[in-house]
């Protein structure tokens, strides 16, 4: 799927900027930000959206250097049930993974995901205690979001995990880890996905500034 047919503007692919929501009929959303192994350092456009979202929540966990499932789940579910808001997940690599193993209190909290760059934790050992990766659907909306050369994770792979999830698919050429090494600051088109995907839940809200 292009970033058309997955509701993006056509315009934010070409780095238009992307304008804010509306308010619509239920108030805002809790964009819960979830960062991969070794966090997302300055630059990168979790942080900047964390900084930039209103409403926006960063999980932080205690070991970013060797995660553990138990450990990196529980943080996000506390992240999550502590919302005040109905939750909308922004997730980088590892942190997708992590994702999908939520219990389903704090899933039912969730009413959509934008899942970038999801990584594969059977390919570094370090990672391994996130394996096997859930295979159920997912119980709310979720886009996953992939590159054609990520070294963490093949394409083919994020594709089968987005047909697992029940997820919409956009694949990106040749955008690495979707990450600052790869030139992935700001990145408009992530910005238009999450609107998109904010604007089509059941209730609405206005993540984005004015």
């Amino acid at each position: 799927m292009n970033a058309a047919a997955a509701g993006a503007p056509a315009g934010a692919a070409r780095g238009t900027e992307v304008v804010a929501l509306g308010a619509h009929r239920s108030g805002p959303a809790s964009i819960i930000i979830v960062p991969g192994w070794r966090d997302s350092g300055p630059g990168h456009w979790q942080s900047l959206w964390a900084e930039r979202l209103s409403h926006a929540r960063r999980v932080v966990q205690d070991d970013w250097i060797t995660p553990t499932r138990i450990a990196w789940v529980g943080q996000l579910e506390k992240t999550v049930l502590e919302a005040p808001h109905p939750v909308v997940i922004v997730a980088h690599s590892l942190g997708c993974i992590a994702t999908t193993h939520m219990g389903p209190q704090a899933a039912a909290r969730v009413s959509g995901a934008l899942l970038v760059a999801p990584a594969d934790p059977e390919r570094r050992a370090v990672l391994s205690d996130f394996a096997p990766v859930p295979s159920a659907a997912l119980p709310y909306r979720s886009v996953v979001v992939a590159s054609s050369n990520d070294p963490y994770c093949p394409i083919r792979l994020a594709g089968a995990y987005a047909r697992a999830w029940g997820s919409e698919f956009v694949r990106m050429q040749n955008a690495g880890h979707i990450n600052i090494d790869s030139g992935h600051g700001e990145w408009p088109l992530g910005l238009a996905l999450l609107q998109s995907l904010v604007e089509q839940m059941d209730w609405a809200g206005s993540p984005l500034p004015a």
